[in-house]
């Protein structure tokens, strides 16, 4: 049996419920309160974060690396593109996240330049999904995962207008009609 340690409100815990709904497996969650968390979360993620997967005896945190265990773990649906360029184009962006996430924490905190630079960033995807339809290339798949639950958050939380940003709205509007995105959506609107 899978257990997800997770929080609601965590965007990297999104990612890993949008890929176990993604695979249609079972789970068992575990919901952590990130404002108190319980000494033994330690145990699982010397960190203290979430989301951590457990499949067994078998322990692992981090977002990006259990999505690519449960991709190798469980191949169907695949949510990497068979092609080897648009894998590896969809790995890079998983690779660069950060360039996204951290004008976003930074707009979160009210930094000074922080929405210039998450707008930066936003042009940038907006930018390589002008070129194909999603992130991982012409299928849906695990770069679209790594960055949909910010894009949400930043746009139905923080109030960041997408209007510019058309190929990037396009996007949200494809990727809303699934049912583990759709699923998001309705978590984000109830925090």
């Amino acid at each position: 049996m899978i257990t997800l340690y997770d929080a609601s409100r965590c965007p990297y815990c999104a990612r890993v419920r949008i890929v176990l709904a993604e695979k249609g497996l079972e789970h068992e969650t575990v919901e952590i309160d990130l404002d108190d968390r319980p000494a033994w979360i330690y145990e699982k993620n010397p960190l203290g974060k979430v989301p951590v997967l457990e499949e067994d005896a078998f322990v692992l945190p981090e977002s990006a690396v259990i999505d690519e265990y449960l991709e190798e773990r469980y191949p169907e649906p695949a949510l990497w593109p068979a092609d080897a360029a648009e894998r590896a184009f969809g790995r890079l962006l998983v690779f660069r996240f950060d360039q996204l996430s951290k004008p976003y924490y930074a707009l979160r905190r009210g930094e000074d330049g922080a929405r210039e630079r998450l707008d930066a960033e936003l042009a940038k995807l907006n930018a390589a999904l002008a070129a194909r339809p999603f992130l991982s290339g012409r299928e849906f798949g695990l770069a679209d995962v790594a960055y949909v639950p910010w894009i949400l958050r930043a746009r139905d939380r923080m109030g960041v207008e997408l209007r510019s940003f058309q190929a990037l709205t396009d996007w949200l509007e494809r990727l809303s009609a699934r049912p583990s995105i759709a699923a998001e959506l309705d978590l984000v609107a109830a925090l």
